[in-house]
C-alpha cells in the first residue's frame, strides 16, 4: 500500500515537473523570438488595443471605486490617531505600490486573458496552428510574441491610469463626503510618495504583463481538443494567472520593500 502511494505521488510529481519545464521552455522561446527580427508590428498594435483600450472601462471603474473605498475606510482609521491629513498620502501609496498594479492586472486577466486563451485554443482545435506550421511559418512570431510585447506595454499604462483614477476617486469621497479640505488631501502626497514607490509599482506591472500573457498563451497553445478542452484551458489560465500575480506580488514586494 505504501509503495502504491509512493508510485502515485511520484507520477504526480513527474507530471508537474514536466509541466513546469514545458512552461519554462515556452517562455524562453517567446523571449528569444521577441528579439529576433522582424517583429510583426501590425499584430503588436492590434494586441495593444486588445489588452489596453478594450480593458479601459473596467480598469477605470475599478480604480475609481477602489480609491473611494480606501478613502472611506482609511479616514475613520486615521481619525482615531489624529492623522486626517495623511489620508491623501495613504491612498496614493496604497494604490501606487500595491493595489494599482495588482487589481488592474487581475481585471485585465479576467477580461483579456480569458479571451486570449480561448482564441488561441480555438485556433489549436481547429488546426489553424498546424496550418501555420505546415506553411513553414513560426506560430510563436504570429501568436505569442505580439501578446507578450503588448502585455509588457499595456499593463504599466493601465496601472498608471488605475492609480490616477483611484487617487481622484479618493479625493471625491474625502472632500465632498468626509469634509476634508482639498489642500489637506493633496499637500502631503509629494512629501510621502517618491520615485522609488513609483518604480516598485512599475516593476510589478511589467512582471504581471509577462505572467498573464505567458500563462494565457501557454494554456491556449496547449489546450485539449473540443469545447471542453478550450473551456478547461481558459479556466486554468485565469485561475493560475491570478494566483501567480498574488504570489509574485508578495515576493517582489518583499525584495523591493
Amino acid at each position: 500500500m505504501i509503495l502504491d502511494f509512493l508510485r502515485i505521488l511520484g507520477r504526480w510529481a513527474i507530471k508537474r515537473l514536466r509541466l513546469l519545464g514545458s512552461m519554462a521552455i515556452f517562455l524562453f522561446s517567446a523571449i528569444y523570438y521577441t528579439f529576433e527580427p522582424p517583429l510583426k508590428y501590425a499584430l503588436i498594435l492590434k494586441q495593444i488595443r486588445f489588452f489596453g483600450s478594450k480593458s479601459m472601462i473596467v480598469v477605470v471603474l475599478t480604480g475609481a471605486f477602489t480609491g473611494m473605498v480606501l478613502a472611506l475606510q482609511l479616514f475613520y482609521t486615521l481619525r482615531k490617531f489624529g492623522s486626517d491629513a495623511l489620508l491623501g498620502p495613504a491612498i496614493a501609496l496604497s494604490l501606487i505600490r500595491e493595489l494599482g498594479p495588482v487589481l488592474s492586472a487581475l481585471m485585465v486577466t479576467g477580461r483579456a486573458g480569458s479571451a486570449l486563451t480561448a482564441e488561441i485554443g480555438i485556433m489549436r482545435i481547429s488546426e489553424q496552428i498546424d496550418a501555420i506550421i505546415s506553411m513553414a511559418l513560426n506560430p510563436f512570431r504570429y501568436l505569442i510574441v505580439p501578446n507578450l510585447i503588448a502585455g509588457i506595454i499595456t499593463f504599466p499604462l493601465l496601472s498608471a491610469i488605475f492609480d490616477v483614477i483611484g487617487i481622484f476617486g479618493g479625493y471625491f469621497v474625502a472632500v465632498n463626503l468626509l469634509g476634508l479640505s482639498e489642500g489637506t488631501y493633496f499637500s502631503q502626497i509629494d512629501n510621502f510618495v517618491d520615485m522609488e514607490d513609483v518604480k516598485i509599482g512599475l516593476y510589478k506591472s511589467l512582471s504581471f504583463g509577462v505572467i498573464v500573457s505567458w500563462i494565457c498563451c501557454f494554456k491556449g497553445y496547449n489546450t485539449g481538443y473540443g469545447a471542453e478542452g478550450v473551456s478547461k484551458a481558459t479556466t486554468e489560465a485565469v485561475v493560475l494567472s491570478s494566483v501567480l500575480i498574488l504570489i509574485w506580488d508578495y515576493f517582489i514586494g518583499s525584495v523591493l520593500l
